[in-house]
């Protein structure tokens, strides 16, 4: 008995044991066929690891994506007139047109394409883009317009530079008219000249001479125009030029017929070389952008006609030359400045005689957008060209006109604002001429609106007393920085 009872206690803790292993094998098979289980340590992972990626925003959340409006409402055009310090009569245009923002996802840069980068977003101020998700753009929550955030040169603020001017209104003897170098005149506040535009969405690159003729090396720019594009032509030549005297540079103007004819008072324009890049910068007058030929050449009395429907015979003769051409009008479009001259409206090769047509604000804007088709039908021919058209450039008269006492004496930069917010432009004519066209905008308008401390004001080198000049600028001044932009777009 006592040899059985202690078999019998030696034998009961293995079974305990073998019980124990027993249980815990079947516990363990149990959790692994578990579904719960595996659920729940999925769960907890994505809590402990958060993945980064796309937001989805609901549509009827802050950050839905709406579409936009397409239809922009075009406002009145306000004309008024205003003679040139030299007879001449013009007119400015302003009126303006709004568009929506574009937006860029991140998704689509994604999808641009073999890792593409986007040159128009390049640079981009402002808050980071917003993000589009899958199952918004399969609900067609997505703009119908394009995403890219486009860079919109004429939307941005002045800005406040010491590095300004980029040459002296002092020494550009050379390219400057006397009458619109102010540091010649009695002025003695020149704080205008120390500003630069900076575009909102836009990298621009700071306007080097040497980097500016590499780059325009064996190419000729081509400003068509009246006095304003002669004041951008000026103040081009002087940026190249840094402002120095430039004895190698040469003039060429014989190469383009720009002589001056006996008994004028100047030639039709202006054309220079820089021989080192072989760069061409030319200047040619045609204030109406339109064909003016004279009805009877022997006769100097003769009425000339006017061709509202086909470009300056020098534009169609000279374009093949031309790799940059910048175009503008505006300021000579008033019944006086046609009756003066004797310009009488042709269309078609005859008479204009649609009444309609021949009110002057619908002329120009029948003229511009003709000479807008005409340019972006020659440009297939013509690969090399890049064709600008510039808006028009503001005036700033208060109390009166040119000749009733109207004056521009502020000299307090940005005394109205500094930033233009719109997206559209404010010359509506031209803005809606380019569009579909390959020609581009050169809109200053604007920008230009904000500095009417720019102007040369009651300063002219004339010295004529009561009559302010408003509409044109003291250089150096606004005029650069729209060579400025220029300068970026090409």
């Amino acid at each position: 008995m006592k040899v059985g009872t202690n078999s019998f206690l030696r034998g009961r803790p293995l079974s305990l044991i073998l019980a124990s292993l027993l249980a815990t094998t079947l516990l363990l098979w149990l959790c692994e066929k578990n579904p719960f289980s595996t659920t729940l340590s999925v769960t907890q992972e994505l809590f402990a690891n958060p993945t980064v990626g796309f937001v989805e925003v609901s549509p009827n959340s802050s950050l839905s994506v709406t579409k936009a409006n397409e239809n922009v409402e075009e406002k009145d055009i306000q004309i008024s007139i205003i003679e040139e310090m030299n007879g001449n009569e013009e007119i400015s245009v302003a009126g303006p047109v709004g568009s929506p923002p574009e937006i860029l996802s991140e998704m689509q840069k994604s999808k641009r394409g073999n890792g593409e980068e986007d040159k128009s977003s390049a640079g981009l101020v402002g808050s980071p883009p917003e993000f589009i998700s899958e199952m918004q753009k399969s609900e067609g929550d997505v703009p119908s317009f394009s995403t890219n955030k486009v860079c919109n040169f004429a939307k941005g603020r002045w800005v406040a530079d010491s590095e300004r001017p980029l040459y002296s209104g002092f020494d550009c003897k050379q390219w400057l008219s006397e009458m619109w170098a102010c540091r010649l005149t009695q002025r003695i506040d020149f704080s205008y000249e120390r500003y630069r535009w900076q575009p909102e969405n836009c990298e621009t690159m700071k306007f080097e001479r040497s980097s500016f003729l590499r780059r325009m090396q064996d190419k000729t720019i081509a400003f068509i125009g009246d006095s304003l594009g002669r004041q951008q032509f000026q103040s081009l030549m002087c940026m190249v030029s840094g402002g120095l005297y430039s004895p190698e540079v040469e003039n060429v103007g014989k190469l383009y017929g720009l002589v001056k004819a006996r008994g004028a008072i100047r030639p039709d324009g202006w054309a220079y070389r820089f021989p080192k890049t072989n760069t061409t910068i030319l200047y040619y007058w045609s204030a109406s952008l339109s064909d003016l030929v004279p009805l009877n050449a022997s006769d100097r009395a003769s009425d000339v006609a006017m061709h509202l429907d086909r470009p300056p015979a020098f534009l169609r003769k000279y374009l093949h030359r031309f790799h940059v051409l910048i175009l503008n009008t505006g300021h000579h479009w008033n019944r006086g400045k046609l009756n003066g001259n004797r310009w009488v409206m042709y269309v078609d090769g005859k008479p204009n005689e649609d009444r309609k047509r021949a009110e002057i604000g619908n002329a120009k804007n029948f003229t511009v957008h003709s000479i807008v088709r005409w340019v972006d039908s020659q440009l297939p021919s013509h690969p090399n060209l890049k064709a600008f058209f510039r808006t028009i450039s503001p005036r700033h008269f208060s109390n009166g006109d040119w000749n009733t006492g109207g004056s521009c004496d502020n000299t307090s930069p940005l005394s109205g604002g500094s930033e233009v917010v719109q997206d559209g432009s404010k010359d509506p004519v031209v803005e809606g001429a380019v569009n579909g066209t390959k020609v581009k905008i050169l809109d200053i308008t604007a920008l230009s609106e904000l500095r009417d401390e720019g102007h040369i004001s009651r300063y002219s080198i004339r010295g004529t007393t009561g009559i302010n000049d408003c509409l044109h600028w003291c250089l150096p001044g606004i005029p650069d920085a729209w060579n400025e932009l220029l300068f970026a777009q090409i």
